[in-house]
Formats: structure tokens, C-alpha cells, sequence
């Protein structure tokens, strides 16, 4: 691509993270040009990602309008994993559940807490005697008496879906941009301006830049909610295997997760902070995520810390997503996906592709219900 010279496509895809990856692939495989632009293509929070998919254990308390988002979406899964041609093996989408436990009593508490919302919601949840939580995971603690089950939370492994969707955008015809949007100009024609200098022009574009929407120019009047970054640490460790099912679990009041993969591996994470966009490895965080870990399942001790890494949650201000059309649907947004971007990615992106077609979506309702409180 020249310095200078327009380069035209159907579709610019602001973002090639979880949502931009999937909304190009749905794009691409229909036949249309597709163009996506990102400095560092699946290598944003995505990478850091564990993978969770969690519609029961991310209800929260003032969080209540998410679960039938998160349910519907947990739902869709499967099928996206077999439109990728995938399997457990090579996807990691593993549909074993996850086991919630407290670490003390207080935390034992606070889990009574949550078990009841979610059995307000009308969430699938099984309670656990301590015979029965080491029956299915005898690498938990002795100190754990009992426990939470929910059997439709399940996990996928973020990279490996990310390599195949890499995959499946090159067969199918899309282009790859590595580089960055600085600018969206609005005129008779839509324009971006990158980074490097150059100008592509589309007839539509998706905005799905994750945590860094506040850094693009030209967009004051579309009135998009505030998207910040909300950093996360995550362990990654090797060994013998310890667990089988994603395990989450509340130490002194600190959340704190274990995703085993099919290969044995450990996924632990995840810290959440506020710190803009702070990406450094800090000794503290690690050091605490350990300390939580070891008190849940002792067996880490033994295990090899292969890597530390840091992702950017992008965040609204209610925590919930957003998916809109702007500019007679020229212009289309999917943004604040916070911890569920992963769980949410294949949903957002059918919902993407309607607004783009100006169709409507069923299930387009479900993101706008999410707001409410």
C-alpha cells in the first residue's frame, strides 16, 4: 500500500480481537472484502484470556440484566465450534463445569450469597458436600468443606481459537492490516486514517478496538459510551495434571481462577485493576495470585510457571456491552465486552453482521436488556 494512495474494501474492521476476528470471519465467508486493522492481530486481551465461558459464575450482584445475555451466548458455542471444524483436542472447548468454593469462612459466606441469586435467576446450580468435591477434584485443599457446581460453565482455549480463526479469515479472502486507526472520517465516503500513513476507505465499518476506543479520532458524535481499560494478570503453569473441571474460588475475599487445559497445563488469573494503560508484570500481583492459588489447590507448588502475561479488559461504565449502528448503518459498534469478550464473541458478531445488513436480530434486545438496572 502506497503512502498516499485509498485502498478500498466493503468491510474495515477496526480491531482484530475476539469480536473483529469473529465478524470477519462471518463477513469473509458470505463473499464480501474485508479488511481488518490492528497493530498486533488476536494478541490483545484475547491472548490473555482463560477462556471461561461462565454465564453462572459471572452473575453478579448489580449484574443481574447480563445473565440472559450470557446464557444465550453460552448456548452458541457448540455450534461455532463445529462451524470451525473444531474439537476438544484441538479448540480445547471442554464442557466439563466449573466447581465454585470459599476458602475460609467468611468467604464461605459470601458464596452462600451468590448461590442464591443464582438460583433466582434461574441458574443451574448444585450444592457439594466435602466428600463430593474431593470425589471430583482431590487436588482441593482438606480446609474446603464444601461447594458450588455449575454444570453449564464451561471453557474454551482463547489461542487456539484464535489460530484457527487466523486461519479460516486467509482462506477465505480477507485482508490483514498491522497497523493502527488514528482517525474514522465521515464524509460521503467513510475513511481511516492509520498509523503508518496510509488512508483506507469502506463502505462500512465495525469498531471493535477493545480497550483502546478513547484513542480514535472522529468519533465525538456518535456519543459511544466510555470504554476503559481494566488490566488483568494471568499465570500459566506446566506439570502434571491436577484438575479437571475450571474451578473458581473466593480467598479473604479475592477471587481467583483455575482453567486446566486438555494438554495439563494450568490457566490461573485473574487480578482486576484499575490502571489505565499500565501493561507491566508487577511482582505484587503475581506473588498474590500464587498465595490465593496455593491455599485452593496446594499442588501448584510443584508445578512450573511458564508465563506471566497481561491483558486489557475494555470496560463501560455499567460493565455491560454495546452493540449499535450509527450513520444508517455505515457505521457499527461493538464494544465494552469486559470478561466476556470470549463468551460473547460468536453472538456479537451474528448481531454485527444483522446491523451491518440493517436486518433485524432477535437477539440484539438481550445486549440493549443488559443496560438496565
Amino acid at each position: 500500500m502506497g503512502q498516499n494512495d485509498p485502498v478500498s474494501t466493503e468491510v474495515a474492521i477496526v480491531g482484530a480481537g475476539a469480536i473483529g476476528l469473529c465478524v470477519g470471519h462471518l463477513l469473509a465467508r458470505s463473499g464480501r472484502s474485508v479488511t481488518l486493522i490492528d497493530p498486533t492481530p488476536g494478541r490483545g486481551a484475547i491472548w490473555a484470556a482463560a477462556g471461561m465461558l461462565a454465564p453462572a459464575s459471572e452473575a453478579h450482584f448489580g449484574h443481574e440484566a447480563l445473565v440472559p445475555l450470557l446464557s444465550k451466548a453460552a448456548s452458541r458455542w457448540p455450534e461455532f465450534v463445529a462451524e470451525l471444524g473444531g474439537t476438544e483436542d484441538d479448540l480445547g472447548f471442554r464442557e466439563t463445569g466449573c466447581l465454585v468454593v470459599g476458602a475460609d469462612a467468611g468467604d464461605r459466606d459470601e458464596l452462600a450469597r451468590i448461590e442464591r441469586l443464582q438460583r433466582t435467576l434461574g441458574l443451574e446450580v448444585e450444592d457439594l458436600s466435602r466428600a463430593e468435591l474431593e470425589a471430583l477434584e482431590p487436588a482441593l485443599a482438606p480446609h474446603l468443606r464444601f461447594g458450588l457446581r455449575l454444570p453449564r460453565d464451561h471453557q474454551v482455549d482463547p489461542r487456539r481459537v484464535v489460530a484457527r480463526l487466523l486461519e479460516r479469515l486467509s482462506q477465505e479472502g480477507a485482508s490483514l492490516l498491522e497497523d493502527s486507526v488514528v482517525r474514522v472520517e465521515r464524509g460521503a465516503a467513510l475513511s481511516l486514517v492509520l498509523a503508518g500513513g496510509s488512508t483506507l476507505r469502506a463502505a462500512q465499518v465495525v469498531l471493535c478496538p477493545g480497550a483502546h476506543l478513547e484513542q480514535l479520532e472522529g468519533l465525538d458524535e456518535l456519543a459511544l459510551p466510555f470504554i476503559r481499560p481494566v488490566k488483568g494478570h494471568v499465570l500459566r503453569l506446566a506439570g502434571p495434571p491436577l484438575l479437571t473441571h475450571t474451578i473458581r474460588a473466593t480467598v479473604r475475599g479475592r477471587s481467583v481462577y483455575f482453567v486446566p487445559r486438555g494438554d495439563g497445563s494450568l490457566v490461573i488469573g485473574a487480578t482486576t485493576e484499575e490502571r489505565g494503560f499500565d501493561t507491566r508484570v508487577q511482582a505484587g500481583e503475581v506473588h498474590r495470585l500464587l498465595d490465593d492459588a496455593r491455599r485452593v489447590v496446594p499442588g501448584v507448588d510443584e508445578l512450573e510457571l511458564v508465563e506471566v502475561s497481561v491483558g486489557l479488559r475494555p470496560g463501560s461504565p455499567d460493565d455491560a456491552p454495546t452493540l449499535a449502528a450509527f450513520d444508517e448503518h455505515r457505521v457499527v459498534v461493538a464494544l465494552g465486552h469486559h470478561r466476556n469478550g470470549v463468551l460473547l464473541a460468536p453472538l456479537s458478531a451474528e448481531v454485527v453482521v444483522a446491523l451491518l445488513d440493517g436486518r433485524d436480530h432477535p437477539d440484539l434486545k438481550l445486549y440493549l436488556d443488559s443496560h438496565q438496572r
